[in-house]
């Protein structure tokens, strides 16, 4: 049986997609190699502080945060958060994450389980950076603090920076959102694109339409029902 491939869409600022981390490792954890899921980055917060002053301001964005974290027990948002740590767009952080993803398949050994990979851990370090501990994680600074708790030289991180290759993944990420209409953050794609699951979606959602590809996908992506 091939796996049911996810494409998993995010922006690291984005609150509803640090709620979901719990989601999807479930969804590694109860399918294991059925799956393979494919992280990707999708631009909600190109100008975060534009983006923020036009939504009211960063003390009103705060208690909003601290609205949505008071209902979803599993995350820990700081009172700090968006008035601390400011990063001036989540585009950097992206790149930093996929010049973590360069640096994992850079031996050319197969990729880790979902859960064992280090884009896993780094991705789940940066949000927590900024949403538990307010910092800016736009900052090299704090991405070169990430990378040293990864276990990772972050001279290495930067030479993938300085040479673009983690840019021109990060604008694949982009244009393949793009592509397949990807709306917001985060995004579930499956089914080639067919199957699209927008916001903050509950788990069984998620398994019931993992469960209903891996009972197998009707030929040519056509169904009777």
């Amino acid at each position: 049986m091939s796996k049911v491939e996810i494409s998993y869409y995010s922006d690291v600022l984005c609150i509803w997609a640090y709620v979901a981390e719990r989601r999807l490792d479930e969804l590694a954890a109860q399918f294991g190699d059925q799956i393979e899921i494919v992280p990707r980055y999708c631009s909600v917060f190109p100008d975060a502080w534009g983006k923020i002053e036009a939504k009211g301001g960063f003390e009103h964005f705060n208690e909003h945060l601290k609205e949505v974290a008071a209902r979803f027990p599993h995350i820990v948002v700081s009172d700090q958060v968006w008035l601390r740590g400011r990063p001036r767009t989540s585009a950097s952080p992206h790149q930093f994450l996929k010049a973590v993803e360069l640096v994992e398949r850079s031996d050319g050994a197969p990729s880790p389980p979902y859960l064992d990979r280090l884009t896993t851990r780094a991705a789940r370090n940066i949000r927590h950076a900024f949403f538990a501990e307010a910092l800016d994680i736009g900052d090299w600074t704090v991405q070169r603090d990430i990378a040293a708790r990864l276990g990772i030289d972050a001279d290495v991180i930067e030479r993938r920076l300085r040479s673009s290759e983690a840019l021109a993944a990060l604008v694949i990420d982009y244009g393949l959102a793009a592509e397949n209409g990807i709306a917001g953050s985060p995004t579930f794609l499956m089914n080639d694109g067919r199957q699209k699951l927008f916001g903050n979606v509950g788990y069984r959602l998620l398994e019931a339409n993992v469960q209903e590809l891996l009972r197998g996908p009707a030929q040519d992506g056509a169904s009777w029902c």
